[in-house]
């Protein structure tokens, strides 16, 4: 189903690279009932679980992407709920399906400001601020997916948050993950 996915690069917006292929391809493994696309970006992940017949809510921080989604989901013929937040601040209800494929660069690493890319000084802030808040926004079944870096530690991660490792892809700088937390049915 996601090589059939129509997708529109939009201008400011992260396109879709290898990390946000690896994500959707576990989205429609695991996606369930309601879901949040935490930082949709062009919205690849919710339209990936749209297709699956799920319920989206596609949120990010930034206008031009929330915009994209939206001109992306049409174009693949879904709908769903466009939120502009800065993380879950304008998030209301709960979801069985939680997807943040979040900026992780070190700020230093991060050429200009750039949102899409620009993790915070750690590249770790946007990761520690929705591991701390995504339990109040979860219902009794449910899954989180949540995509890290090695570059972050995601292995500590995996220890700490109760967290496996359901996919992930070498690069010669980095490996990159799909962690899943799940209320244990899915």
């Amino acid at each position: 189903m996601l090589d059939k996915i129509k997708l529109k690069g939009c201008a400011s917006v992260y396109g879709p690279l290898e990390d946000s292929y690896l994500m959707a391809e576990q989205v429609e493994k695991y996606a369930f009932g309601s879901v949040l696309d935490l930082g949709t970006g062009t919205g690849i992940s919710g339209i990936a679980a749209a297709l699956k017949g799920c319920n989206v809510t596609f949120a990010d921080i930034d206008s031009n992407a929330i915009r994209c989604a939206k001109e992306n989901a049409t174009a693949n013929g879904v709908s769903g709920n466009f939120i502009e937040s800065d993380m879950f601040e304008s998030i209301n209800g709960k979801f069985n399906t939680i997807v943040f494929n979040p900026p992780y660069l070190e700020s230093a690493r991060v050429a200009e400001r750039d949102m899409a890319l620009d993790g915070g000084a750690s590249g770790r802030e946007l990761i520690d601020k929705f591991l701390k808040e995504y339990p109040g926004f979860i219902e009794n079944e449910y899954v989180v997916l949540l995509l890290e870096s090695s570059i972050n530690g995601y292995e500590a991660d995996v220890k700490r948050h109760n967290f496996k490792v359901v996919a992930k892809e070498h690069f010669f700088f980095e490996e990159i993950a799909v962690l899943k937390a799940s209320s244990g049915i899915y």
